[in-house]
C-alpha cells in the first residue's frame, strides 16, 4: 500500500541510487541521478524551509531594541521593567561614541530605557553617574533613573497587539533621545485626546523623540550643573517647584484642571514630539506593530529623516540575510539532488 511521501524515505531511496566503484588507482563514484519526482519533493521542501525561515524573520513572537549612540561622549544604557517584567541585561551596557548593541525582551514587555552620563564604577559595578543614576550600580536592577532624565518609554503587544511608545520629559531632560520603529506592518499611529478618544493624526509608526539639546536653552531656575557649572541637565519644574500645579497631582490631577504651564511649553516648543507634562497625551503616544525599535542617543536633527534611514538599513540587512540563507539552501539542494 502507497503511503504518504516522508523526506526521510526520500533520503533514503537517494542514498539507494548512489554506486561507488573502486578501482587499484582512484576511487570514482558514479550516481544515478533520483526520479524527477523526488526531485520535485526535495525542491518543495527547499521552498518551505525558506518560507519558514522568512516567516521566522518577520514575526518576532517578543520585542528588540536597537541602541545606538552617537553622543560625543559614553552614555550607559538604564532600564526598567514594569512590575511583574523581567530585567533586561541593556540596564548594565555603556555605548561608546558610535558603538551600537541590541536586546531582546518577551511578548508583552513594557518599560522604560534612558541615558546615564557620567558614571564611573568599580569592578564590583558599584559607583554613581551624574544623571540618570539608578542606585549607584552599573545595572539597573528594577530601579528607576534618577530625575532629571529623558526617557523612551514602551508597552508591546498592547491594546489590539499594538506597541505603544514615547519619548517623555515628564521627569525632565539630560540627553536627546528618539525612537524609531525598525521593523513594523506600517499600522497607523494614534494620538489620544483629554477625552480618550483616539485620532491617526500623527504618521504612521511615526519617530518619537528630542533631537534638541534643552541644556543649552534650560531656564536657570530648572538647571541641573555639574561642579564646574557646566549645565548637565534640565529638570522639570514639577521637580523643582514640587507643587501640585505643576505635578499635576491633588485639585490638579485631571486634563481639564492641569492644562501646560510656562515651562512645559518650552519644552514642547524645542521637542514638539515628545512629552512635556503628565498630560501632553494628545501628541505624544504613537503605536506600531512588529515589537522592534532603534532608540538613538543624540540622534540628528531631522527625526523623519533619520527614521527612514534607520528602517531602510535594518530592512535591507534582514533582507540580505534572507536572501544569503536561500541562495545557500538552494545551492545545496540543486548540488545534491538535481
Amino acid at each position: 500500500m502507497k503511503g504518504r511521501w516522508n523526506p526521510l524515505c526520500g533520503i533514503v531511496q537517494l542514498q539507494q541510487r548512489i554506486i561507488t566503484i573502486m578501482s587499484a588507482s582512484q576511487y570514482k563514484r558514479v550516481v544515478v541521478l533520483p526520479s524527477f519526482g523526488i526531485r520535485l519533493r526535495w525542491m518543495t521542501l527547499a521552498m518551505l524551509m525558506i518560507l519558514v525561515l522568512n516567516s521566522g524573520l518577520s514575526n518576532v513572537e517578543g520585542g528588540s531594541f536597537q541602541f545606538q549612540n552617537l553622543c560625543s561622549s559614553t552614555v550607559w544604557i538604564g532600564s526598567q521593567s514594569n512590575a511583574g517584567q523581567p530585567v533586561l541585561p541593556a540596564g548594565s551596557v555603556a555605548l561608546k561614541p558610535g558603538a551600537a548593541t541590541s536586546v531582546s525582551t518577551p511578548s508583552g514587555w513594557g518599560g522604560r530605557f534612558w541615558g546615564r552620563t557620567g558614571c564611573q564604577f568599580d569592578s564590583s559595578g558599584q559607583g554613581s553617574c551624574s544623571t540618570g543614576d539608578c542606585g549607584g550600580t552599573l545595572q539597573c536592577t528594577g530601579m528607576g533613573g534618577s530625575p532629571p532624565a529623558t526617557l523612551a518609554e514602551f508597552t508591546l503587544n498592547g491594546a489590539n497587539g499594538k506597541d505603544y511608545y514615547d519619548v517623555s520629559l515628564v521627569d525632565g531632560y539630560n540627553l536627546p533621545i528618539s525612537v524609531a520603529p525598525s521593523r513594523s506592518s506600517g499600522s497607523s499611529s494614534v494620538s489620544i485626546n483629554s477625552s480618550g478618544s483616539s485620532s491617526s493624526s500623527t504618521p504612521s509608526c511615526g519617530v518619537a523623540g528630542c533631537t534638541g539639546d534643552l541644556n543649552e536653552s534650560c531656564p536657570s531656575e530648572l538647571q541641573l550643573q555639574a561642579p564646574g557649572g557646566q549645565v548637565i541637565a534640565c529638570k522639570s519644574a514639577c521637580e523643582a517647584y514640587g507643587t501640585a500645579q505643576y505635578c499635576c497631582t491633588g485639585t490638579y490631577s485631571s486634563p481639564a484642571t492641569c492644562p501646560p504651564t510656562t515651562l512645559s511649553q518650552t519644552f514642547k516648543a524645542a521637542c514638539p514630539n515628545a512629552y512635556s507634562y503628565a498630560y501632553d497625551d494628545a501628541s505624544s503616544i504613537y503605536t506600531c506593530t512588529g515589537g522592534s525599535y532603534i532608540i538613538t542617543f543624540c540622534p540628528r536633527s531631522s527625526l523623519s529623516s533619520y527614521a527612514t534611514s534607520s528602517q531602510l538599513s535594518w530592512h535591507s540587512l534582514q533582507n540580505m540575510h534572507l536572501f544569503v540563507l536561500s541562495i545557500i539552501v538552494l545551492t545545496i539542494v540543486l548540488h545534491l539532488y538535481v
